[in-house]
């Protein structure tokens, strides 16, 4: 079923959860931002594919390759940020994205517009990783 979303349209509290635009507009917003990142991978894999490293001064070369190595993790960054993305559309096929995967509740439109892959609740993640540190400290 696809929604035509009005251009100025933000999703707020006051309206039902979930409701049919705020799903369009999250995906949406997924989408956008997943073209975004994948063009700027375009970009990197462009200029890393433009050839060896030709400075002559030893302290250029270790800078460019200091560069090219943080743009690398910049994009295994991206990559797995996409991945995160590709389930979050996944789980507005299936009717479960804006829902905690811990507690079904819903998980907030402020905490989605700020971190629209977020799969659970501020109060759920806070206990998840409560618990990373009490396994971690072990």
């Amino acid at each position: 079923m696809m929604v035509s979303l009005p251009p100025d349209y933000r999703p707020s509290e006051d309206e039902e959860f979930m409701n049919p635009l705020q799903v369009e507009y999250f995906r949406q917003k997924l989408l956008r931002w997943r073209a975004d990142l994948l063009r700027e991978a375009d970009g990197t894999l462009a200029s890393l594919s433009e050839g060896g490293i030709h400075e002559a001064d030893i302290t250029d070369r270790a800078s460019v390759e200091t560069d090219r190595a943080l743009e690398l993790r910049t994009r295994d960054r991206a990559r797995k940020l996409i991945a995160k993305i590709d389930q979050a559309l996944v789980r507005i096929e299936v009717g479960t994205y804006g829902y905690c995967e811990e507690t079904d509740e819903p998980i907030g439109i402020k905490r989605l517009q700020a971190r629209p892959i977020a799969t659970m609740s501020i109060e759920a993640q806070e206990r998840h990783e409560k618990m990373e540190r009490v396994h971690r400290d072990d």
